[in-house]
């Protein structure tokens, strides 16, 4: 163990902290994390985790649902900055003004957005539970799905429901293209192609498995093949490759980088618990709203095993 992470563990015993850490940050957040996982995972430990502190290492949205779900901890962010622009694509004002166009729908808000927007919305989804989410809204009512329009076209297709998408998306995945794909088939040949909901219809259609990242876990850990081509945020590999020594994963595309995600470093980490900044707040208004739209979607979706 180094000193940094000598000195950390310190302070996480001292402040009562545990370190949550979605599956897209640095190699070396995720190795410090007491919990690593995708955002329905975090959301489910944020809500249990029996902590003084919790310092969550992702983007701004994620830490607001941690505080949402577990209102009583000091929830902290390393690095303020760490925002998520498909989450910018939507406001609480566009999407009231979305709703009065279309009265009587049911809202569904992908996790990937403001407690603002999750407070003007029905239900929550994440990529893991998007299509069992959208199956059980009532089938007289329209849906409004908001904001990945590639997330939203995805869960059309596998529940044959006709959804009213908003025109968002996550520009790293929208930065994995076809001939990426195409050129790591030819380098990685017999290679599943395994991809992110949030990639854009194209490369899913070239894509031989399609998850959340839980589920490209899940996949490629029981899968009988020995190299992988994965089209995600490539903070991913750093943990599929640690739980798979013997396979190897090669990245879909040069560009797949949440500069967002890697906001987050192990001196960040040390300093945030050091000088207990970074803190999160959510308006209990707002707070109220959210919590609503989220415990529906964790009420209807079973608990994942840490």
């Amino acid at each position: 163990m180094d000193s940094l992470t000598r000195r950390i563990r310190e302070l996480c015993g001292r402040r009562k902290a545990a370190i949550l850490a979605h599956n897209y940050t640095l190699g070396e957040v995720q190795d410090l994390a007491d919990f690593v996982g995708d955002s329905l995972e975090l959301a489910f430990k944020a809500r249990a985790v029996e902590a003084d502190v919790i310092v969550f290492c992702g983007v701004h949205f994620m830490a607001e649902t941690a505080k949402i779900l577990n209102p009583d901890a000091l929830v902290l962010m390393p690095d303020l900055r760490a925002g998520c622009p498909m989450a910018d694509m939507v406001t609480a004002d566009e999407l009231r003004a979305t709703k009065a166009q279309h009265p009587g729908c049911a809202v569904v808000c992908y996790v990937n957005t403001s407690a603002a927007v999750k407070a003007e919305s029905d239900i929550c989804c994440t990529s893991s539970n998007a299509p069992a989410i959208v199956a059980g809204v009532d089938a007289n009512r329209p849906i409004l799905f908001v904001p990945d329009r590639n997330l939203g076209s995805w869960v059309s297709q596998v529940t044959g429901r006709e959804l009213l998408l908003w025109d968002g998306f996550c520009p790293t995945h929208e930065r994995i293209l076809p001939e990426h794909v195409a050129e790591a088939r030819r380098r990685h040949p017999g290679a599943p192609v395994v991809a992110h909901p949030e990639c854009s219809d194209p490369v899913r259609a070239l894509a031989d498995h399609l998850a959340s990242t839980s589920g490209i876990l899940a996949y490629c850990r029981n899968s009988h093949h020995g190299e992988f081509i994965i089209a995600t945020e490539k903070g991913l590999l750093h943990r599929l490759q640690l739980e798979n020594p013997d396979k190897r994963f090669h990245q879909a595309s040069p560009h797949m980088v949440c500069p967002n995600m890697k906001r987050t470093s192990a001196e960040k980490i040390y300093w945030c618990l050091e000088e207990l900044s970074g803190e999160i707040s959510v308006a209990p208004e707002t707070a109220a709203g959210a919590r609503e739209a989220i415990e529906r979607m964790l009420a209807a979706t079973p608990p994942v095993s840490s």
